[in-house]
């Protein structure tokens, strides 16, 4: 767990606070207060490799120009022993860094020493994460936005994990409740109207009108015959959703896994109900003082338990009442519970019984009301859902072909859905593009997905890994291999793209570190291309082959430490990183 980056930002700091301390001691500059400036890396190579606003930082306690008091830094400061070959004062009072031949040596023996395990880091150790993604209704197949909450959830979890944290992926199945008895309702017309004809049975107005409803219907149809067609409505209609979940479920498992996506758990809504969960959470609720009767329906105080949220988030009040807040039900006049009274027992559940940290849900962006809500009701629990609870808000997907919006599958004729998707592209093509910032609306370009040229940022990576690949078979055949960082002679890799490739394999860890934090995996992706490019650039103007051994020794070292770092990243994302293309 060596971050090089770090290392260096921590090493620079340290430094101008020891030369800071130093110029005190012999009065060049006066005894005050100051912190610890940040070190930051400058945009523009010419300004260094790390740069530090201490000198800024403390120009107005110290009452001296930012300009005299870096100059008074660079007098005090020792870098022997340190990462840097020289320190320049630049600007209003920058004080920046080169970094000499031990840092870059350092990255590439992380990478040596590390292997599999190089950008990982122990900053969430301890923590018990949930992220619960997709949980798409079983009623229907999985469409587009269930393959983009896919990727974006199993790929921060696989960050989150990178991190340290103990990580469970969990699906939730929405097993009771309206859908299902709509679902229930919607295959049992199509049943009937198999026995007794299209015309003879109303369908529900608002039932489920898709093609895979008349196939469920006809599937039992096939296998049962008319057993159903004599017996209690409410009968049936049971037989019939269970059986239309139990063909669903394990399509919606299978089509997941072709997906690379495997749950620690599958969550059944229904288990909430019949075990009296959601009844006791809604108890518990009345207890506190958050509900009340109104028309035969018991309420949730929803809007109270907003202004409370909305205040301690720093909220205006005139900006809070015009927000229009209302309650919601909780259980209806005839008995039964709401979704978001399930929902809040689940997540109830999730922090009361199975003692997570944090849990992270990745929703549509069209769940946007939802989350304060809960986030409220699980504070009037007393969970601290406002900071325990965290929501991945992820906007839609637009399929494209050729510059043309997508909307139906060419093989079925109907909507496209993540099965459809997987046969015309690769899973390691959907899910690179899947995993895009989610805050934002993405095009899936179908015609770029499959195309195998640079214009294809997939392909342009996973080439990257498959050249050092071929690389390293043709000189093997030679007798060459790779070898130990200790026999390498950093000196040599002293070139432009060379430094460039060696500082890009150090951002690494940074950007695991800022995919997790931001929960968002997406920096992985652009990591990888500009890791890739690197690669392609320092290929171009640095022989290897046919170089003399010292010199192709040092660049055969860099070229594999970059296969592993592109095999790493490849591999958090959950695509192959191929040997031959």
């Amino acid at each position: 767990m060596i971050h090089m980056v770090q290392n260096a930002k921590d090493q620079a700091a340290a430094l101008a606070m020891a030369a800071y301390q130093a110029a005190v001691a012999d009065g060049t500059l006066p005894q005050a207060e100051v912190k610890t400036a940040p070190v930051e890396i400058p945009k523009d190579t010419a300004n260094g490799d790390f740069t530090t606003t201490f000198a800024l930082a403390a120009a107005k306690q110290l009452r001296k120009a930012p300009r005299d008091i870096a100059q008074a830094l660079l007098g005090h400061m020792n870098l022997e022993g340190s990462y840097f070959a020289s320190a320049e004062i630049a600007g209003p009072g920058f004080l920046n860094f080169r970094l000499n031949d031990s840092w870059y040596a350092g990255v590439m023996n992380a990478v040596e020493t590390e292997g599999a395990d190089y950008g990982t880091a122990d900053t969430l150790k301890g923590q018990k994460i949930m992220v619960e993604f997709v949980s798409a209704n079983p009623t229907g197949p999985m469409h587009m936005g269930n393959a983009r909450g896919g990727v974006l959830g199993d790929t921060l979890a696989s960050v989150l994990t990178a991190c340290g944290a103990d990580v469970t992926r969990e699906f939730y199945v929405n097993d009771a409740g309206h859908q299902i008895d709509k679902f229930a309702h919607s295959i049992e017309a199509r049943y009937l109207q198999i026995i007794k004809g299209e015309d003879a049975v109303p369908f529900p107005e608002d039932g489920y009108q898709g093609g895979d409803i008349r196939d469920l219907a006809q599937a039992y149809y096939d296998q049962h015959g008319e057993e159903l067609l004599n017996v209690p409505a409410a009968e049936r209609q049971e037989k019939l959703a269970q059986f239309g979940l139990s063909v669903n479920l394990p399509k919606m498992k299978s089509d997941l896994e072709r997906y690379k996506i495997h749950y620690d758990n599958w969550f059944y809504e229904s288990t909430l109900h019949e075990s009296g969960y959601v009844a006791e959470t809604v108890d518990l609720l009345t207890e506190k003082g958050w509900t009340y009767e109104k028309d035969g329906a018991l309420w949730l105080k929803t809007a109270d338990i907003l202004r409370e949220h909305f205040r301690k988030a720093g909220k205006k009040e005139a900006d809070i009442e015009k927000l229009d807040l209302k309650d919601d039900v909780l259980r209806r006049a005839n008995g039964f519970y709401t979704y978001f009274a399930a929902d809040i027992a689940y997540h109830r559940n999730k922090f009361a019984v199975r003692g997570f940290d944090k849990v992270i849900n990745v929703w549509g962006a069209d769940h946007h009301g939802h989350v304060a809500r809960l986030k409220g009701a699980l504070d009037a629990l007393g969970l601290n859902g406002s900071e325990r609870l965290d929501i991945v808000l992820m906007q839609l997907v637009k399929l494209l072909r050729d510059g043309e919006v997508v909307r139906m599958s060419k093989r079925t004729g109907k909507a496209i859905s993540l099965s459809d998707l997987l046969d015309e592209v690769s899973v390691d093509a959907a899910r690179w593009y899947f995993n895009a910032k989610p805050d934002t609306q993405m095009e899936f370009d179908l015609g770029l997905a499959v195309r195998e040229d640079s214009e294809n940022p997939i392909y342009y990576v996973e080439y990257a890994h498959a050249r050092i690949c071929s690389l390293l078979r043709a000189l093997q055949e030679e007798g060459v291999s790779v070898p130990a960082q200790a026999e390498v002679d950093m000196s040599i890799l002293s070139g432009e793209t060379e430094r460039a490739l060696i500082k890009q394999i150090a951002q690494f860890c940074e950007e695991i570190k800022l995919s997790a934090r931001d929960y968002d995996p997406s920096h992985i992706n652009r990591y990888l291309q500009e890791l890739a490019g690197c690669f392609h650039r320092f290929y171009t103007a640095c022989r290897i082959k046919g170089e003399e051994p010292a010199v192709r020794s040092a660049r055969l070292k860099l070229a594999d430490e970059t296969r592993i770092v592109l095999k790493n990243g490849l591999k958090l994302i959950g695509v192959d990183a191929p040997e031959k293309m």
